[in-house]
């Protein structure tokens, strides 16, 4: 009022009407205060602020300032009220919170009274538990010990037991232990250090048992070497007794007879070529009944002690082993006399005595496959030709001898025949050598010969036929070397050596050739073919030895049908005989010469190659303005070498010195060709075209000069006629008429192939980009170059059209 008083006037105030808009207005502040102090009240005290800027910017605040004094008394007011009713209660709580704190300090004291007392009590009680605990623990660990003792002192005493065995030598039992140890005792007995070393030693002991075994054996082996020779030399002195007993055999019993023949059955059949062995014989060749023969002949066991033999193999069988067999190998030096054979014949039937005994004496050591494949592998020692035949007429005449007596002897000449087989390899080895000594020693140059004397020398070891070579005065030369006179020989002689062997085994003649034919086609088709197959394909092997071979095969092949003849006069066989086998002589001497022509063409090329890498032309050298170039100097010296080489090819078939021949300008044509199309050179120029014409120019006059007779016309120069044409292209720079005729039979340039002129004419365009530095300031070189352009897309259509 106060306020509102000050902005009106006395007059004002004094009307009525300004009296009623005061009261208004006071009205309105008053909602307007209200308003705010509830705002106030309820809102958040973060966003109080507009509220209060609204009281500040208003007239008003000190009238809101005491409604705001007045609504603060009120509420304090209210709050007296409220804890004036409430006081009663709280004090009422305090009180009793008091008298709850007493009772439960006297409750916390009664029950920590009683924790000590029961703790005090149970002392006793956890002792007298920790020491139940303690005798619980130690009657399970007794208990423990005692079953693990139980297990393992059984293991301990078998492993004591096994130690005393080894120390005893008793390996067998010893064995038998050590497999219970190892599969029953130790696996019961449990993870324990000493049972590990024990797992450890097991195997270790294994292997000592079984080596010591073995050693025995050998010792074994040892005494049966010693004593082989007697057992066989006693069972073949049972054997001839039994045959001088024959004769009285009607006035013995018939028992005991029955008795011997089956003791001596062995002996007697590995005399006749049948099995040495018999199925009732057990090997020992005692006298069964002392009473019944004043001189007793000691036997197998008599002689050898078996034991090692038996105990080895119990000790292999529980190993689950079988390799503990007997052996026996004869000495290095018993086949060289015949003597040394009978010893040996004596030892084979001591040691198959002794195999005999172990079979029939023990299971799976061996069986009679296994004996009877060792009986056959017996004939397969003696690698002497002559001692082979010493022993076939010792046979012979043992055989013989039999027979006269009435004895069946067919299978021991079974067994000869068999042995031809065995001879003939033997033969074929000694051959194979003889053949190498004579190819090595041979100077590969045909023989001089400076009398006649020497002459017959030659033609007596060899059948030269050659009506021209005889007219001819001494000094001469034979057209083939020492090796052709040698072979033929040592051909003759290998007959002869066949024909020793079938003497006396009542062969027919037939039979006698044939086996003779047979034979001697091994000898040229295998080992003479090997060796000459080996002198041609060795290293450093020269051009004029490869020639001198053909001529030695050449001369060979055609003394074929004389080799025929003499087997023929010395069996008595005419060659015409049907069925008769013939030799295979001409085509194992082709094949050799074949391959010695094809070894000459690598060889002349390879020395061509040498030649054609000292190749140094300068692909960018200007062309010359007078006079002629020179040939290349490595093209000089490679034509002298081809002159010197075929003249060497005088003596050789016409048709062999042509194909060397043209094979070697072929060759050469073809080098210089890839010399050309390289991709290493990418420019050439018109003056290395040049040079290169030259080259060939002089290869076309050595191949117009005829270094090897028989070609007709100019055949030769074929095989450079695709460089030729090429050459005479570009030096003569005749591009329209190739374009023209290109692809008609009558084009000039007809061996030209496309390709390869465009690769030339590009590689020359890069030469004149480069080279050519200021050449589009001369009119010359622009119109060349443009030329080239132009031809180059013209060769590149002719391609295209032809392609498609």
């Amino acid at each position: 009022m106060t306020h509102w008083s000050a902005r009106l006037s006395p007059a004002q105030l004094n009307s009525e009407p300004a009296r009623a808009t005061c009261r208004m207005a006071s009205v309105e502040a008053a909602a307007e205060h209200e308003r705010i102090l509830r705002e106030i009240e309820s809102t958040d005290t973060n966003c109080i602020g507009p509220t209060l800027r609204s009281v500040y910017d208003g007239q008003e605040h000190g009238l809101f300032m005491e409604k705001l004094d007045a609504r603060i008394r009120n509420h304090d007011r209210e709050i007296e009220k409220m804890c004036n009713h409430h006081f009663q209660g709280f004090v009422d709580s305090i009180t009793e919170l008091l008298k709850v704190r007493g009772e439960a300090q006297k409750l916390k004291s009664q029950v920590t009274e009683t924790n000590r007392r029961l703790q005090d009590d149970g002392k006793e009680l956890l002792n007298s538990m920790e020491e139940l605990k303690q005798c619980r623990v130690q009657q399970r660990n007794i208990a423990t010990t005692i079953d693990k003792l139980t297990h393992c002192l059984p293991v301990l005493e078998m492993y004591s037991r096994l130690q005393e065995q080894m120390r005893a030598k008793r390996y067998y039992p010893a064995l038998r232990t050590l497999e219970q140890l190892e599969q029953t005792c130790l696996p019961r007995a449990g993870q324990y250090r000493f049972c590990s070393i024990m797992a450890e030693n097991i195997p270790k002991l294994r292997t000592q048992i079984r080596d010591t075994a073995m050693s025995q054996l050998r010792d074994f082996l040892e005494s049966i070497r010693k004593h082989s020779d007697k057992i066989g030399e006693t069972a073949i002195k049972q054997a001839q007794l039994q045959r001088s007993l024959d004769s009285s055999v009607s006035t013995q019993p018939r028992a005991l007879i029955g008795r011997r023949v089956r003791k001596e059955a062995a002996a007697g059949a590995g005399t006749d070529g049948g099995s040495p062995l018999s199925e009732q014989d057990s090997g020992i060749l005692d006298v069964e009944d002392e009473e019944e023969e004043e001189e007793d002949v000691p036997g197998a066991q008599d002689l050898v002690d078996f034991s090692p033999v038996y105990r080895c193999l119990h000790i292999y069988t529980v190993l689950g082993l079988r390799d503990a067999r007997l052996v026996l190998q004869p000495h290095s030096n018993m086949h060289e006399t015949l003597e040394g054979y009978r010893r040996y014949f004596n030892q084979i039937v001591g040691f198959f005595v002794v195999e005999d005994h172990v079979l029939h004496t023990t299971q799976s050591l061996v069986n009679r496959a296994y004996v009877e494949e060792l009986w056959e592998t017996h004939s397969s020692y003696c690698d002497d030709p002559d001692l082979v035949l010493d022993l076939k007429n010792l046979i012979v005449l043992f055989a013989d001898t039999l027979q006269g007596y009435g004895f069946p002897v067919s299978q021991l000449f079974d067994m000869l025949l068999e042995m031809r087989e065995q001879y003939g390899e033997i033969l074929l080895k000694k051959w194979n050598i003889t053949f190498r000594q004579v190819l090595d020693q041979d100077n590969y140059s045909p023989i001089p010969v400076s009398s006649e004397q020497e002459y017959r020398h030659y033609t007596s070891q060899f059948p030269l036929q050659d009506p021209e070579l005889e007219k001819l005065p001494f000094p001469k030369k034979l057209p083939f070397s020492e090796f052709v006179p040698k072979v033929y020989c040592q051909l003759k002689e290998f007959i002869y050596a066949c024909l020793k062997y079938s003497e006396d085994l009542h062969l027919s003649s037939t039979e006698v050739d044939d086996m003779i034919r047979k034979s001697t086609n091994l000898l040229l088709s295998r080992t003479l073919s090997h060796c000459l197959q080996y002198a041609i394909k060795k290293k450093n092997v020269g051009l004029a030895e490869l020639v001198q071979v053909i001529i030695n095969t050449t001369h060979l092949e055609h003394c074929c049908h004389f080799l025929e003849e003499f087997i023929s006069n010395i069996t008595n066989v005419p060659p015409d005989t049907v069925n008769a086998t013939k030799l295979y002589g001409t085509s194992t001497f082709k094949d050799a010469r074949h391959a010695a022509e094809a070894e000459i063409y690598t060889s002349l090329n390879a020395k061509i190659d040498q030649f054609l890498q000292l190749a140094d032309y300068d692909w960018t050298a200007p062309v010359q303005g007078g006079g002629t170039l020179a040939p290349s100097d490595y093209l000089t010296d490679l034509i002298a070498f081809l002159r010197s080489t075929f003249s060497v090819f005088t003596n050789l078939p016409g048709k062999v010195a042509q194909t060397a021949c043209m094979s070697a300008c072929k060759h050469i044509s073809t080098s210089l060709m890839q010399l050309l199309l390289d991709p290493e050179v990418r420019q050439i120029s018109m003056g290395a075209m040049h040079q290169l014409n030259t080259d060939i120019k002089e290869c076309e006059s050595f191949a117009r000069a005829g270094p090897v007779a028989g070609f007709q016309g100019d055949t030769l120069l074929l095989a450079f006629s695709d460089l030729r044409q090429l050459l005479d292209l570009f030096t003569q720079w005749d591009w329209s008429a190739y374009l023209a005729d290109y692809g008609k039979p009558s084009c000039k340039y007809l061996r030209v192939n496309p390709h390869t002129a465009l690769a030339l004419l590009e590689k020359m365009r890069e030469t004149g980009r480069k080279n050519n530095v200021f050449a589009q300031f001369r009119k010359t070189d622009r119109d060349r170059q443009k030329l080239i352009d132009t031809i180059i897309k013209q060769l590149r259509n002719l391609i295209t059209q032809h392609q498609s």
